[in-house]
């Protein structure tokens, strides 16, 4: 049987510091409740934030006009080009009548499926070429995923720095001084991945607090970014009746611009590099 351990002897022996013997001892500390309830206060938040949300998108539903029976079944977030379809032809019957309540509804739903994340928001660019002027639809989408990215890049800020660090600190130091590097052109960079699809935007989103990109040029270059492939999504929806599927909406002629508008996005950063090395 192995020999008890003295606790006594443990008692007195001086934590951090060496015994007679050369042997340090080191102290095991229980998670502190200060600690506990800074990893759950975020979460909290989160989920109150997320309720707001939905609470909003309910008052917006009770100060819609009444609807036909066959007319609810529509109301919801579209999934698909058909859902989209008929989401539409709903709306277009309330859009004179009841503009602002039309206007306030869609404008509430894109930032709350851009802020959480959640698919859907190309169909409701689709829809807005159907249901507003071009310019005011282009305005909206961009404003809208301006605002609903920089709230997701919030809550992110809240919950998601601290668990990356927690996790995968080395990676997050990495992309940080990545990052640090290219600081001045963070802008240009904020564009080139809006309009182009190599990153997803909620990866984009979540992942630019945690490597210290600022909110200003995030938001800025948000804006602008999402503006070339808005404007291929709203056109589409002018014609929203005869698309069969979001893919419709894309073009090698749209793509060909997309790409055009990436490339202009880089221009002053290669300008710069081209001046620097001249002058150096």
């Amino acid at each position: 049987m192995a020999d008890k351990i003295d606790t006594s002897s443990l008692k007195q022996r001086s934590i951090g510091k060496e015994d007679d013997e050369g042997t340090k001892y080191t102290e095991i500390r229980p998670k502190s409740v200060d600690q506990t309830s800074s990893s759950t206060k975020p979460l909290i938040i989160l989920g109150l934030i997320f309720v707001s949300s939905i609470v909003c998108l309910g008052l917006i539903y009770l100060r819609f006009p009444n609807l036909k029976e066959e007319e609810k079944q529509h109301i919801k977030l579209p999934r698909n080009i058909e859902d989209a379809k008929s989401l539409g032809k709903v709306l277009s019957h309330y859009t004179d009548s009841y503009y602002n309540q039309v206007l306030g509804g869609y404008f509430i739903t894109y930032i709350f499926l851009q802020s959480f994340a959640i698919p859907g928001s190309i169909f409701l660019s689709i829809l807005s070429g159907f249901l507003f002027p071009f310019h005011l639809a282009l305005f909206l989408v961009c404003l809208c995923s301006g605002i609903g990215a920089s709230f997701c890049y919030l809550m992110s800020y809240l919950v998601g720095r601290r668990l990356v660090a927690k996790y995968i600190p080395d990676r997050i130091a990495e992309w940080q001084s990545h990052v640090n590097k290219h600081r001045e052109h963070l802008l240009n960079y904020i564009i080139f991945l809006r309009i182009t699809p190599f990153l997803p935007n909620w990866f984009i989103n979540i992942a630019s607090p945690v490597i210290n990109v600022p909110i200003i040029p995030f938001f800025i270059g948000t804006f602008v970014g999402v503006a070339p492939p808005s404007f291929v999504a709203i056109q589409a929806g002018t014609t929203l009746h005869q698309l069969t599927s979001s893919g419709d909406a894309i073009s090698w002629t749209s793509m060909s611009v997309l790409g055009l508008f990436a490339l202009l996005s880089l221009v002053p950063v290669l300008m710069k590099k081209k001046l620097q090395e001249k002058f150096d």
